[in-house]
């Protein structure tokens, strides 16, 4: 019989050694603990070594994931790299694959900033539900701490290093029992990380650009808002896919970008603080590593157990948002 529904069947995470508490961002920036936590729940945050690279933090949770699916990574028929921070350009998905040794499986990244992850997600249960593959890795990875301007006490703040990912495989029954995706150009310039252009004269009548990337810039005012608005919409149109009310959902797993917004949204849905998952405090916003993270972390904590219902939304640039309700294991 085949198996064209999916299951998210292990999970992984890593991040970097290197902390850099509240206490220590004073001696960058003007700024202090109380400042930074109160506004959006940060303690401290993990930042990359120069040593350190995407695909070394990928490939590590990416190991964790396949073992705790019971696989192999010869097992594998696709990698997907939600990543904004790729270590080459042209991608980074072909490095894990060789480092994991997953000769059978093609990879490309996907970006979607703070909703790669959701957007992974669906876009990996899709091949599975079609039957072209049968077990997918799918990874979320970002080293912004590489494009923060560090005299910026409104952006260098926020951001951590880290990477998450996740096994989805055929299954039975469908374990994702809904999902929403949307995006809105018209909000882009309020998040981004922009191509910064400088002019090059190769002869006297041709004029090319050299390329450059400029540090993230962020309305924060203006993303809180439409977070705090378009995220609840979304949850709830993933919800009513699904045939499931709020009552229904185990855990809530938001993007941790700010404590405020998880709060508030959470709030907004009548979600009990104490079904809500939250790391933030320790790692900061990781972009498209946080959802997987913060889902790894509960579920070795034994917080999140077989047959639970997830409730997960991404936000951020593009503008992105989406949200997916999945029900754990196997």
């Amino acid at each position: 019989m085949e198996k064209l529904g999916i299951a998210i069947t292990g999970s992984g995470s890593a991040v970097p050694k290197n902390t850099l508490t509240n206490e220590a961002m004073t001696q960058l920036v003007e700024t202090s603990d109380e400042w930074i936590a109160t506004r959006t729940g940060i303690r401290q945050r993990r930042l990359a070594l120069p040593s350190e690279s995407l695909s070394m933090l990928a490939t590590t949770a990416a190991s964790q994931a396949i073992a705790s699916a019971g696989i192999k990574a010869t097992d594998l028929d696709l990698i997907l790299l939600a990543t904004s921070t790729p270590d080459d350009l042209f991608g980074t998905a072909c490095q894990i694959q060789a480092q994991l040794g997953a000769t059978k499986a093609v990879a490309f990244d996907l970006t979607a900033a703070c909703s790669g992850f959701v957007f992974g997600l669906v876009t990996a249960s899709q091949y599975i539900k079609t039957g072209v593959y049968q077990n997918v890795l799918l990874i979320g990875a970002d080293i912004l701490s590489r494009w923060v301007d560090w005299e910026d006490r409104r952006t260098c703040v926020l951001f951590g290093d880290g990477a998450g990912a996740v096994v989805l495989q055929g299954n039975q029954s469908d374990r994702l029992l809904g999902f929403s995706l949307k995006s809105d150009g018209t909000q882009n310039h309020y998040l981004n990380l922009a191509y910064a252009p400088s002019a090059q004269e190769l002869l006297s009548d041709v004029n090319i650009t050299k390329g450059h990337y400029q540090p993230i810039t962020m309305n924060g005012k203006e993303v809180y808002r439409f977070a705090v608005q378009k995220v609840p919409e979304i949850i709830d149109k993933a919800l009513f896919q699904a045939n499931l009310t709020v009552d229904q959902i185990d855990w809530l797993i938001l993007h941790q970008a700010n404590q405020r917004i998880i709060d508030s949204v959470a709030q907004r849905l009548n979600i009990p603080e104490n079904k809500v998952i939250s790391n933030l405090a320790n790692y900061g916003n990781t972009s498209a590593a946080s959802i997987p993270l913060a889902l790894d972390e509960a579920v070795r904590q034994g917080k999140i157990k077989q047959n639970d219902i997830i409730a997960t939304s991404g936000f951020g640039a593009g503008l992105t948002w989406g949200a997916a309700i999945f029900q754990w294991g196997r």
